[in-house]
């Protein structure tokens, strides 16, 4: 079964680039839907950025045009490029990985932006 490790989060300045990575382990994911999705403080869960198959993507509106969704096939990844960040971004970012009825999480990473 495939396994998410993601990777990247820290303590960042509002404003800067960052690059969230989400590794699959014990499968490939080129035929899965992969997304990106944070949990704010006193918040729910919500989407961030999602990729299909195909390569098609869809995000959030407070992250159009800042953030980007990109995956690697080959080297079984997924990336979350982070720009001008800003405090409301802080939240915990998950990565998810679907393929029918299989639905799989990663632990998730801290993301925490200072203004």
């Amino acid at each position: 079964q495939v396994q998410l490790v993601e990777d990247g989060g820290g303590l960042v300045q509002a404003g800067g680039t960052r690059r969230l990575t989400c590794a699959a382990s014990g499968g490939g994911i080129m035929i899965n839907t992969m997304g990106w999705y944070r949990q704010g403080p006193g918040k729910q869960r919500e989407l961030v950025a999602q990729i299909s198959v195909s390569g098609y993507t869809t995000y959030d509106d407070s992250v159009k045009g800042r953030f980007t969704i990109f995956r690697d096939n080959a080297e079984n990844m997924v990336y979350l490029q982070m720009n001008s960040r800003t405090p409301e971004d802080t939240a915990v970012y998950y990565c998810r990985s679907q393929r029918g009825t299989i639905d799989l999480w990663g632990q998730g990473t801290q993301v925490t932006v200072s203004s």
